[in-house]
């Protein structure tokens, strides 16, 4: 299940499902002071937006977490299946060419940024540890959802069937027509049986969340929550690189051990 918050002009989303003590945030686009192709609440800094306005949306949405500037950690995301483990010492800086943070530490805050691929959000209650990876399809493809298990196995000695999983907004199945070589990719990292993209017209139609969770299933985690939020079904609240024609923001995903 997910719930909608609405405070202070910012609207966001998180699961029901994990304790509180695991605190996250699907910030939407609602609520910053950008303008134009990237109104209002982008986080992104390479989408051609004034600086200064990404800072201020930056202030908003760490207010609102209730964080400061040097407890986030966040990576400059390339699609590829890198995972880095990140701690207090971390705080404040950026990750060069990664896709996925996870940690053990309280009160640090990792941060992505997203407009169709999916946020992947991981909660181990035994080790007390946390993940945030940035799936799209190249990324899916890359392994970095079995990447980022493997990772907080060897790091906390994580158990695949203690994790909590969940599967942040991205692009729908009815807006995500792809390829017969990006089907493939993808279907090489699935089970046999397990289909993920539709044809429709004689057109494939990429399920990018089912396709996420079933590499979660086949590493081994059995508990899995879907936001079922759409971002190219609902643009007035998210960001969406297909639907806007690349011309689009970053919105954001929060997450930290309370």
């Amino acid at each position: 299940m997910i719930l909608r918050h609405q405070h202070n002009g910012l609207v966001w989303y998180e699961f029901t499902e994990p304790p509180q003590e695991f605190r996250h945030a699907l910030l939407t686009r609602i609520g910053g002071v950008s303008e134009g192709h990237c109104a209002s609440l982008n986080l992104g800094s390479t989408v051609r937006d004034d600086p200064d306005a990404v800072v201020e949306n930056h202030r908003r949405a760490f207010q609102a977490f209730g964080v400061t500037r040097d407890q986030i950690v966040s990576p400059y995301q390339v699609h590829g299946n890198h995972v880095a483990r990140v701690g207090r010492t971390d705080g404040g800086s950026v990750i060069a060419a990664t896709d996925a943070l996870i940690c053990q530490e309280p009160g640090v805050a990792l941060l992505l940024r997203f407009a169709d691929c999916a946020p992947v959000l991981f909660y181990d209650p035994i080790h007390r540890a946390i993940g945030l990876a940035h799936a799209g399809w190249r990324g899916v493809v890359a392994g970095i959802v079995p990447a980022t298990i493997q990772a907080m196995q060897t790091a906390f000695d994580t158990a695949s069937e203690d994790l909590w999983a969940g599967i942040g907004p991205a692009i729908g199945p009815e807006h995500y027509a792809v390829g017969p070589e990006v089907v493939e990719a993808i279907s090489a990292t699935l089970a046999p049986e397990t289909q993920v993209a539709p044809q429709r017209e004689g057109q494939w139609f990429l399920d990018l969340p089912k396709a996420v969770e079933a590499q979660l299933r086949l590493a081994g985690v059995q508990q899995i929550a879907r936001s079922g939020l759409d971002t190219a079904g609902n643009t007035d609240e998210w960001y969406s690189h297909r639907a806007e024609a690349g011309r689009t923001g970053r919105f954001g995903v929060l997450v930290m051990m309370g």
